[in-house]
């Protein structure tokens, strides 16, 4: 059986795996389904980078590393009990890609710059362009039964796609 400093130890080096592992693919200008920064290379780096660099003098000493490690891992052991479950970790992590989401999202659609977003400038929302395709039966409204339709049409449109990309794979 591995001791709590064994454990915290592995925990701290599979944290830093991750997210040196995100890191190497960004810099490799990998899209990862919503997690890389849309910078492209090196971009999600210079985002971690900032943060370790805790007295902003624009470079990273072994003590701001060791802090930041520190607090990373304190940050995602929510039972304060020194090792970190598969749930602290999933929690941490989308924890941290929602944070990157909603930053973006501002720094997107933030019209006239002031950090936040109003109801116009977020827009009419996902379906409102779409409205009168989805409404099939053009009755004004949308059922749940015309939601699932779309839904429906639209997998089977990604299974097509995926189908056409494993015949030209093969």
């Amino acid at each position: 059986m591995m001791t709590a400093p064994k454990m915290t130890a592995v925990a701290v080096l599979a944290l830093m795996g991750a997210s040196l592992g995100s890191a190497a693919l960004a810099e490799r200008g990998m899209d990862m389904g919503g997690m890389g920064d849309g910078e492209g290379r090196g971009g999600m780096m210079l985002d971690q980078f900032d943060t370790i660099d805790a007295n902003k003098d624009g470079k990273v000493t072994q003590d701001e590393l060791a802090a930041f490690r520190t607090a990373e891992f304190a940050a995602a052991d929510t039972n304060a009990d020194g090792a970190l479950s598969a749930e602290e970790l999933s929690a941490r992590m989308l924890q941290k890609m929602l944070a990157r989401q909603g930053a973006r999202m501002i720094e997107n659609m933030d019209a006239d710059g002031n950090g936040t977003l109003s109801v116009d400038e977020m827009g009419d929302g996902p379906m409102a362009g779409n409205f009168a395709r989805i409404d099939t039966d053009n009755d004004g409204a949308i059922s749940k039964a015309e939601v699932e339709a779309v839904a429906d049409h639209m997998g089977k449109r990604r299974e097509g796609r995926r189908d056409m990309k494993d015949d030209q794979d093969n």
